[in-house]
């Protein structure tokens, strides 16, 4: 059975969904909780409200010092990946390397994964991320720097506050 705690940022109200074998989704802030609470429950039906465990409490502390400003690569936050296609778990391992501050293109991911050329399909895997912040799917831009795709709430906009909340430099946050 899969539970999920909300929790306050520096971004906004946030919710971390798991199950046995680590988090099963992550929420960045909606426009308000009910709309965090829906979106939860369309991607994980019978997830239920629950204090969270050590290990996701864990996790809170950290995204939560994340968007405090200070660095994190949440490296080590257990993700339950069963389930999920096998290149969409390589694209999602390369994009947790990438450090805080830093940025990657479509591009530079899909040749680390071995499929130079995938940028598009680097780009829908990112857009299916269920994890976003634990896999930086925001520290992903086009090849000339440029933000685009980000189908978390407050799209670009959000993944340029992030960028900002971690010191990413120019071009990405142009």
């Amino acid at each position: 059975m899969e539970r999920f705690a909300c929790f306050d940022t520096a971004l906004g109200r946030c919710a971390l969904v798991w199950g046995q074998h680590g988090i099963t989704g992550v929420e960045l802030p909606g426009s308000d909780d009910a709309a965090t609470r829906r979106r939860i429950r369309r991607a994980h039906p019978g997830a239920e409200e629950s204090g969270p465990t050590p290990a996701v409490a864990e996790a809170i502390a950290r995204i939560t010092r994340l968007f405090d400003g200070e660095p994190d690569d949440l490296v080590g936050i257990a993700l339950d990946t069963a389930g999920l296609p096998e290149f969409n778990r390589r694209v999602y391992a390369v994009t947790r390397t990438v450090p805080p501050g830093e940025t990657i293109s479509y591009g530079e991911v899909a040749a680390r994964i071995g499929e130079p050329g995938a940028a598009q399909a680097v780009g829908r895997a990112l857009g299916q991320n269920p994890f976003p912040i634990v896999v930086p799917c925001h520290r992903v831009v086009a090849a000339d720097g440029r933000l685009t795709g980000f189908s978390a709430p407050g799209g670009i906009d959000t993944k340029r506050r992030m960028l900002e909340i971690e010191g990413a430099t120019a071009p990405a946050l142009f």
